[in-house]
């Protein structure tokens, strides 16, 4: 039965149940007590079915769904392009109802889609926007990609530092001083142990690795430093046509190469946003450079979207929460239910922050670490303190528009302007 008093404007809810190569739809329509199920492959003829079905209905549509992976992202496109309201419903909540409507952890995919359904008629959803759509999508693509070149390179140089060096150069890593130029990588692939340095004389050394170290200060110091430390050195002396030799260099150059993506996805992402006006402003915050920037816009999207800085640090996982029940009362720590990248990203950019000077974050850190400045547990509540402060003026920066300000403090509201 259909009750013809509900109004038009009741919108028809869909719950989704996403997998990888079926989607278990649940359609409420207002009025009828009956609801449709609805089998959706992950296929492009089928979503043409789905949109056409539910347009039928001559109502406003609201699809709500988990977050799975990214086997979510093609359906949520094309239901966002076709104008259906999209949310989302948390992976936590979702479990915690399950269990509380079941009083059971069984799981099964129809069984998820009625559980989303009741969370959407109680109101329990999030906003979910679409990263093709919103225009973020490349920003994501460009983040992503860079973290995952960047741990490449820190577990290869791990490997390196290790394994490779202590059999063949160990002396060799008190000459490296930073992950951000391969001149390191590329003298030990040209000499991958200290016998082919000292096979040579001192000057004719210097000669030949004179192009190899790149523009060092002091270059001529420091390669004959270089040579006196290969003389003595306890590295194994192994052929230099080696299989082992042939390894370490493939290795080094795949360090190389690595370091080479992460410098060409710099520059593209510089690139891309330095005509940003959000780019702009939170270059100017102190810790916050180009790639931390990039995973601010990619990760949070437009910041203007938060009222306030508490719905900022809830989506970052950065709120406080604090277990109390009776006469107990727990310690209050991170919730940690955010997006793990951003928090991370606030987190690195307030240990930058706090070694320059003349800013507000450094202020705030000595304050903090007044009392006792050898304490560990206080320095590290002394740092996420600073990072939650990083994710306050992250949001009141680009709230107000206005670049950083050393010593203002200030707070944002919906009633008045930031600066």
């Amino acid at each position: 039965m259909t009750d013809t008093s509900i109004p038009q404007t009741e919108p028809v809810l869909v719950a989704i149940d996403i997998s990888k190569t079926r989607h278990e739809a649940l359609i409420a329509v207002p009025g009828k007590t009956r609801r449709r199920r609805v089998t959706v492959l992950n296929q492009l003829d089928d979503f043409p079915r789905l949109i056409g079905a539910l347009s039928n209905y001559g109502r406003p549509v609201r699809v709500a769904f988990e977050a799975t992976g990214n086997y979510h992202r093609a359906l949520a496109f094309h239901l966002s392009a076709a104008g259906f309201e999209t949310r989302l419903v948390s992976s936590v909540a979702l479990a915690r109802t399950r269990e509380a409507l079941n009083n059971s952890w069984d799981k099964n995919d129809p069984k998820d889609a009625q559980v989303i359904l009741h969370m959407m008629e109680i109101g329990n959803l999030q906003f979910y926007h679409d990263p093709l759509l919103s225009g973020t999508n490349d920003l994501q693509e460009l983040s992503k990609t860079h973290d995952i070149v960047s741990r490449s390179k820190t577990e290869l140089w791990h490997r390196v530092l290790t394994h490779y060096l202590p059999l063949y150069f160990p002396e060799a890593d008190r000459f490296h001083r930073s992950s951000r130029s391969d001149w390191f990588f590329a003298f030990l692939e040209r000499y991958p142990s200290p016998h082919f340095i000292s096979a040579m004389g001192r000057e004719a050394f210097i000669a030949d690795a004179w192009d190899a170290v790149g523009r060092r200060v002091s270059k001529e110091r420091l390669l004959a430093d270089i040579y006196e430390t290969a003389k003595t050195s306890v590295g194994l002396p192994v052929d230099p046509r080696s299989d082992a030799i042939m390894m370490f260099r493939m290795v080094l150059a795949e360090g190389r190469s690595l370091i080479a993506q992460r410098n060409q996805i710099e520059d593209r992402a510089i690139a891309l946003l330095k005509d940003n006006p959000d780019y702009q402003l939170l270059t100017s915050i102190p810790g916050i450079g180009p790639i931390n920037a990039l995973t601010i816009l990619a990760e949070a999207g437009d910041l203007r979207r938060f009222q306030h800085h508490r719905q900022f640090l809830k989506f970052c996982g950065m709120d406080l929460a604090t277990i109390q029940s009776g006469m107990f009362r727990g310690q209050s720590k991170l919730s940690k239910y955010g997006n793990a990248r951003l928090r991370r990203t606030l987190w690195l950019a307030g240990q930058v922050a706090v070694l320059q000077p003349a800013n507000s974050f450094r202020d705030k850190f000595e304050r903090y670490i007044s009392k006792d400045r050898n304490n560990t547990h206080l320095r590290r509540k002394a740092y996420t303190a600073i990072a939650a402060k990083m994710a306050r003026t992250v949001h009141a920066i680009i709230k107000g528009g206005a670049p950083y300000r050393p010593f203002f403090e200030g707070t944002i509201d919906s009633r008045r302007t930031f600066l």
